[in-house]
């Protein structure tokens, strides 16, 4: 029996260097929102490419090239994906011959797999999210992609799926945020409810979905919102801790020059200790895949 659990945490994605390829995993999500709405994952790819496109610019690294040809017929190697055309994944193909007419959908043992476990959706699409988007992410994916996160119970405790993730240092949160004395390095907020820390989370620079290490050099503490914003590439910050503001960001009302365009050439708070400082190659990391386009400059 195919352990489907084991091939989506173990998808084969492209690799070059420290780029992500996000590619197969939004194609897999994509693929689980059309079973759930129809009770088939069929899409075709002519209908498909505009949409995948779109997720590739909006959660993939900064690119001007999404290609969502390759997950489209890459993914078969996973044994996740079959089309109904003969293009093995090794084999060259063009964008005219997928536009003819040619759809992908899981391979048949996973859609009946679906059909009889009604946990495994939501424990595919945690897996896949978890090993490639960081967890603020993942509200935003399912209602991009448009998976029912309460159908899918994205939420609850998932055994041995929740046991093939990547597992954090519990520690690193306690560290962070002591480091940045329990406030946002962007924006100072700090605040308390029970003697408990609230509203500022421990950020990974460097995604711990992309091998990011539980340290404090690979970390920042952010309030809730400058976290998202961080991870989204709304903001990001140069080597010497500038607070850089993506060109891309549309402000849409006076509050965004309190969340976002007023920190333009502003610099990071430090942390007690200069050891503690982030970590050069993780905020170049995170420059080059995650920040959304040039940064902002000063009017």
């Amino acid at each position: 029996m195919t352990d489907w659990l084991e091939l989506a945490a173990n998808l084969t994605v492209w690799k070059r260097g420290d780029q992500r390829a996000p590619h197969k995993p939004l194609l897999i999500l994509l693929a689980l929102a059309a079973w759930q709405r129809t009770g088939s994952s069929e899409l075709e790819f002519s209908e498909l490419e505009p949409e995948l496109a779109a997720l590739l610019g909006s959660f993939g690294p900064p690119s001007r090239n999404a290609a969502p040809q390759y997950p489209f017929v890459h993914l078969q190697s996973d044994g996740f994906w079959t089309l109904n055309a003969d293009i093995p994944a090794s084999s060259s193909f063009t964008l005219s011959q997928l536009r003819d007419g040619v759809a992908g959908r899981f391979a048949p043992d996973l859609e009946s797999a679906l059909g009889t476990d009604p946990r495994l959706a939501a424990d595919i699409a945690h897996l896949v999210m978890a090993g490639h988007f960081p967890e603020s992410l993942h509200s935003d994916l399912c209602d991009a992609v448009g998976l029912d996160v309460e159908q899918l119970e994205i939420d609850v405790a998932r055994n041995r799926a929740a046991q093939l993730v990547r597992r954090r240092d519990p520690q690193f949160r306690v560290h962070v945020l002591r480091a940045y004395s329990q406030k946002c390095a962007m924006c100072g907020f700090g605040g308390l409810l029970g003697g408990q820390t609230i509203g500022v989370e421990a950020a990974h620079i460097r995604w711990h979905a992309a091998d990011g290490p539980d340290e404090v050099a690979n970390g920042l503490a952010l309030c809730t919102v400058h976290h998202k914003l961080f991870d989204r590439g709304v903001l990001g910050a140069a080597d010497d801790g500038e607070i850089l503001v993506s060109a891309d960001f549309a402000a849409m009302s006076e509050a965004d020059d309190l969340y976002v365009t007023r920190f333009i050439g502003r610099g990071l708070r430090s942390p007690q200790s200069t050891d503690q400082m982030p970590g050069v190659e993780h905020l170049t990391w995170h420059r080059t895949q995650v920040f959304a386009g040039d940064p902002r400059s000063l009017d």
